[in-house]
């Protein structure tokens, strides 16, 4: 992190991003700062202090939201308006709340649909919102369930109950929907809050709808029930209906289901599933003991060990976007051999190390590590890989702001042993790894 924090701060200070090969600042998130404001409790967390207050100060001092146009409603809030408000729960600094509370406003735009639930874009220095075109006019169910993190502390932060209440508004109307098998499609109509098509995946546009319902529950101090019971549902329907076996040799994955036909499929993103069914079954009122909760704690287990296979059976150690799995044949790589730098593995080694115990997620985390310093490094930064089936390439040029965020995070906070970030009694992250005091527990 310092070697990669020092290049950023060289060469793209206040950018977006920085491209780790020709080293140029770009801005693909309109200019906000990105990678800094992803970054600044990554800085915190290890201790790298003389880093973390320069960023304060550029977020004081450079940091606007005037001249940012139509933003993606779901990126700017787990970027950025999680990342000012992770940094502010950490050190208490009102610089950080001030500016979230200025990007918490003109985010909320995005709320004033005809059912209240959210669309994916807005305009910051505007009063528009829309959705996509590529949706077909539609909100995804990923997107409209994953602002309520950080609304929702920030209304604890403020103590203006608007904002949790703008954001809460998706899950009470998708709480009156109960699909079946408590699966949700992730096509949703912003007038109606009614469900378009049938898809359903907890991959891309899927996964941290599912995600939220447990840590909302765990962040309001496992008080709103309606989560807790959407959240076993929704497991039941995962375990009986997208739980998969691979054969020969058994690997348990999470698949799609296409117009009610198995898509024997499993994204990276749905490496978060490890953590959060570890969570919930932590968490079940029944008690750990529970038929669901090692029922659920089983599928964590499983399902992170498939992931760790899907770094293991690469010849770069690193995993693909996605893989498909075919009778007799196991896991494939298939037709997204990239990998940009993705969180959603160690993520899960890092929850499950902390509730279990178990040394062996060190282990696999450790061996990540390694993969990804030995091909992804470059001379100054990190960048992904066009393909992980070659150990003989040369990383892109394009390092996410999530890499700092998230993936450093979770690798350093792994290793850690006296980390004070507890994921089951004193925070949640949101789903860009940004740890906030659960609010029956908020001291500012």
């Amino acid at each position: 992190m310092q070697f990669v924090w020092a290049t950023y701060e060289a060469r793209a200070f206040g950018k977006d991003e920085l491209k780790p090969i020709s080293l140029a600042g770009h801005n693909p998130w309109g200019g906000m700062g990105t990678t800094l404001v992803d970054s600044l409790d990554t800085l915190w967390l290890m201790g790298m202090k003389d880093e973390f207050y320069r960023g304060r100060d550029w977020v004081r001092d450079h940091l606007s939201h005037d001249h940012v146009g139509q933003v993606s409603v779901f990126e700017t809030t787990i970027r950025s308006l999680g990342g000012l408000l992770s940094a502010y729960d950490l050190s208490g600094d009102r610089a950080f709340l001030e500016k979230a509370t200025d990007l918490g406003n003109r985010l909320a735009h995005a709320f004033d649909s005809p059912s209240g639930i959210a669309y994916g874009q807005t305009v910051l220095n505007g009063h528009s919102s829309m959705n996509a075109g590529w949706t077909g006019g539609s909100s995804l169910i990923a997107e409209i369930g994953t602002l309520q993190v950080e609304f929702c502390y920030l209304s604890k932060a403020t103590n203006d109950p608007s904002y949790c209440n703008k954001a809460m508004k998706a899950f009470e109307v998708m709480n009156t929907k109960k699909p079946a098998n408590g699966l949700y499609p992730i096509h949703v109509d912003p007038r109606t809050g009614d469900f378009k098509g049938s898809t359903i995946t907890l991959g891309a546009m899927g996964d941290s709808f599912y995600e939220y319902m447990i840590k909302l529950w765990v962040q309001g101090g496992k008080t709103q029930q309606y989560l807790r019971d959407m959240w076993d549902a929704s497991m039941d329907g995962v375990t009986s209906k997208l739980w998969q076996k691979s054969t020969p040799t058994g690997l348990s994955y999470i698949a799609d289901l296409n117009n009610g036909r198995i898509d024997h499929k499993m994204d990276h993103l749905v490496c978060f599933m490890g953590g959060a069914l570890a969570l919930g079954a932590y968490t079940n009122p029944a008690g750990l003991q529970s038929p669901k909760a090692q029922r659920d704690l089983e599928l964590a287990k499983a399902v992170t060990y498939t992931c760790y296979q899907m770094y293991a059976r690469q010849a770069t150690g690193i995993a693909p976007e996605f893989v498909t799995f075919r009778a007799g044949s196991d896991m494939q790589v298939g037709s997204a051999p990239f990998y940009i730098l993705r969180p959603e593995t160690v993520e899960s080694f890092f929850i499950l190390h902390k509730l279990t115990g178990d040394p062996v997620y060190r282990e696999w985390g450790w061996e990540m590590y390694q993969a990804i310093e030995k091909h992804c490094r470059t001379e100054h930064a990190y960048g992904g890989l066009k393909d992980v089936r070659n150990a003989n390439q040369k990383p892109e040029d394009r390092m996410e702001s999530f890499f700092l965020a998230e993936t450093m995070k979770y690798l350093y906070l792994l290793q850690d042993p006296d980390t004070v970030i507890d994921p089951l009694n004193t925070h949640v992250f949101n789903t860009e790894a940004h740890p906030l005091t659960i609010l029956d527990k908020f001291k500012w």
